[in-house]
């Protein structure tokens, strides 16, 4: 691989072919946040949730070619980088380091430096190209890994038939005496919800994921990125059609089994009183995010879990 252009370290080279570079537009989508916070959102509510002719390797660029001047490449730049050490990466690291944590045993901070080494020495050492290789492996360990959590957990409680039934009844056993505080929404079960839903209104979830959505799949310098990496343009879009397709999966293999982890550890993840939920996960918040950690540990096989 030519890393010692710029082209060849940001871009891959700009060789790859649409399996690898769809699978890493859903790797660098999906990972642990989404299986932490999909299922925890499960567990708590329900079902509700071209430049390859201007030869640039990064959005900034492109912004700079596009409409001129240095000023507005460098606020891209400047808030990208901040928007990610705040809200994306952060987040990463938190629900990496929660599932290291949970399965391993091992000190939050302990796990965060962790991952910080691995991926930088990744990155740094290979590029887009180890990157992108590593995406794809991911991708089907990922894919393969979640389906048989998700089959196995649906079995737990009857499949869907069953969920439905259950779910509706995994109230905790310690709860706020004349209240429906720690009770399933009575619409868990519904995707579009009315204006007056405490927790995703239809027209918030429309608007606000709408907009945000595509920022995120047409301007966010991670995702763009991979798809400037493809040989050509057909096989950027076979990439991007790949990638759409397997986007459907996530509902299936993330917030299904949180809901279903929800039946099966009610008093744990559903827990209302502060003190309660501090003794089970160390936050007076709320345990839901606990959901899919405890659930792999408690249905898969010892070694798998890990």
């Amino acid at each position: 691989m030519q890393r010692g252009s710029i082209s060849g370290y940001f871009l891959a080279g700009r060789h790859m072919w649409w399996l690898p570079v769809g699978a890493s537009i859903f790797a660098s989508n999906i990972g642990s946040e989404h299986f932490v916070g999909l299922a925890g959102s499960g567990a708590a509510t329900g079902i509700g949730l071209g430049a390859y002719e201007v030869n640039v390797c990064t959005l900034p660029e492109y912004m700079h070619k596009r409409f001129g001047g240095q000023r507005i490449r460098i606020y891209l730049a400047v808030l990208s980088l901040l928007l990610y050490i705040f809200i994306k990466i952060s987040v990463n690291l938190y629900s990496g380091a929660l599932f290291i944590k949970t399965s391993l045993g091992w000190d939050l901070y302990v796990s965060v430096i962790l991952l910080l080494t691995v991926t930088l020495v990744l990155t740094v050492a290979g590029g887009l190209t180890a990157v992108i290789y590593t995406d794809t492996l991911q991708f089907f360990i990922m894919i393969i890994g979640a389906l048989v959590v998700m089959i196995k957990s649906l079995d737990k409680v009857g499949w869907y038939d069953g969920l439905i039934q259950n779910f509706m009844r995994a109230i905790p056993e310690k709860h706020f005496v004349n209240s429906t505080c720690g009770f399933p929404p009575r619409r868990s079960f519904v995707m579009l919800r009315p204006l007056d839903d405490p927790d995703i209104p239809w027209l918030g979830f429309v608007v606000g994921a709408s907009a945000a959505s595509i920022w995120y799949w047409c301007a966010d310098q991670m995702m763009v990125q991979r798809v400037l990496a493809a040989r050509s343009l057909s096989h950027a879009q076979g990439a991007t059609l790949f990638a759409g397709y397997f986007k459907i999966l996530p509902f299936f293999m993330m917030v299904l089994p949180g809901m279903v982890a929800r039946v099966m550890y009610t008093d744990d993840l559903a827990c209302i009183l502060p003190e309660e939920c501090e003794r089970i996960c160390g936050s007076r918040q709320g345990c839901s995010n606990l959901a899919y950690p405890k659930l792999v540990l408690g249905i898969m096989p010892e070694g798998t879990s890990s």
